[in-house]
Order: structure tokens, then sequence, then C-alpha cells
């Protein structure tokens, strides 16, 4: 069954639609992959997107770097 990718970017909006921004930065800081965090930046930047959303740009950038940034270290 294919997964939606849009899927994990909805769940967010609705936290941040309904004020819950702190749920919203812990649910950005484990992020699954880069893509959603950058369909979250493009829905948070968009005309319509909930005020709280431009506080939380700054933690999705955040997290794009961290999750791009090669590993320091390998498990054995």
């Amino acid at each position: 069954m294919a997964r939606n990718p849009n899927e994990w970017t909805q769940k967010i909006m609705a936290l941040v639609k309904v004020g819950n921004v702190a749920g919203a930065t812990a649910q950005i800081r484990v992020a699954p992959t880069v893509a959603d965090l950058k369909r979250l930046q493009a829905a948070l930047a968009a005309p319509g997107a909930p005020a709280a959303g431009r506080t939380l740009q700054t933690v999705v950038a955040e997290q794009m770097v961290l999750l791009s940034a090669p590993r320091l270290h390998r498990s054995p």
C-alpha cells in the first residue's frame, strides 16, 4: 500500500491550526525525511497559513540542516 507523502505534513499543520505549537515543534524534531520537511516548509509559507506557523519556520530550517548533514560516526 502506498504511503501518502502529504500525510505527515497535514498532521503537523493540524497541530499548528489548533494552536499546539509545542506539539508541532516536537514532531518536527523527529521528522522522517528532508522531503517531508520541505513540504511542511512550503505549507507554512503559504498565504493562508496560521500566524503561529511562521515561528516554526526556523525550527524546520534547523531540522533540515541536521537531517541533511552527513553523520559524524557510524554504528559498528
